[in-house]
């Protein structure tokens, strides 16, 4: 990937050491002090203002992706130019893990929806370390089949639900996996929740008004706050 083509360098920040980070636990925690430093002198961390792109589907894929702070929508284009959001990434998530080790090329795009730090590992010092680090490969593969899971597991659940169940699924999502409190700034667009859900943006709006009207939820431009947390718990597992 050239980074210049995605990043603005000036509204960068560049962090090589990874044995001062404080998240080093949440990385690397079995591997030992000689391979440690050789991933730090193989990384980059750059900062993504909102909507900034980083990484386009189609893309040669060159490194491990690792966010470290912020927000970040994996989508895809449709044969008929329908855009659709795959899922969301959070702190401490491999993003793009899903086709990293399967693929030459991204077969999705990567956009940051918050102020986002991410970092780039390069892959090939990724797979050294992997081949020879039987307990790193083993973190890898459980971290590529939880992302699948959860991936698969959103996509199963949103599919046996109403719009209604839809709407109360992702607001609880973004309450109790992405912000843990009932009162949040709703980093997406409605179209983009439409994306998310498969939803017409429309619907989006209307049902979300209906639960403010019903008292479920208050709106207030992007601030969402969930009033009613029983209703709404009872209407994503009847929805």
């Amino acid at each position: 990937m050239e980074a210049s083509t995605k990043i603005d360098i000036s509204d960068c920040e560049l962090v090589q050491d990874c044995s001062s980070c404080n998240y080093k636990s949440l990385l690397f925690e079995t591997l030992d002090d000689t391979y440690l430093k050789k991933i730090s002198g193989c990384k980059n961390q750059y900062r993504f203002k909102k909507g900034q792109t980083i990484c386009v589907e189609g893309d040669k894929i060159e490194n491990l992706i690792y966010l470290h702070k912020g927000l970040v929508k994996l989508h895809r284009t449709s044969s008929s130019g329908r855009s659709q959001i795959i899922s969301i990434s959070k702190p401490f998530d491999y993003i793009g893990l899903l086709s990293v080790f399967s693929n030459h090329n991204y077969k999705y795009s990567l956009t940051a929806i918050e102020p986002s730090s991410v970092c780039f590992i390069n892959l090939e010092c990724i797979k050294d370390s992997i081949i020879n680090n039987g307990k790193f490969a083993l973190e890898i593969v459980e971290k590529m089949s939880k992302v699948s899971d959860d991936v698969l597991g959103a996509k199963f659940s949103l599919s046996n639900k109403h719009l209604r169940g839809r709407i109360a699924y992702i607001l609880l999502y973004f309450s109790d996996k992405i912000y843990n409190s009932l009162e949040f700034n709703l980093p997406v667009s409605r179209a983009e929740i439409a994306e998310l859900i498969d939803m017409r943006t429309e619907n989006v709006i209307r049902i979300m008004s209906e639960f403010r009207k019903d008292k479920i939820i208050k709106i207030n431009g992007h601030i969402i706050e969930i009033i009613d947390i029983n209703r709404l718990k009872s209407i994503n597992i009847n929805g």
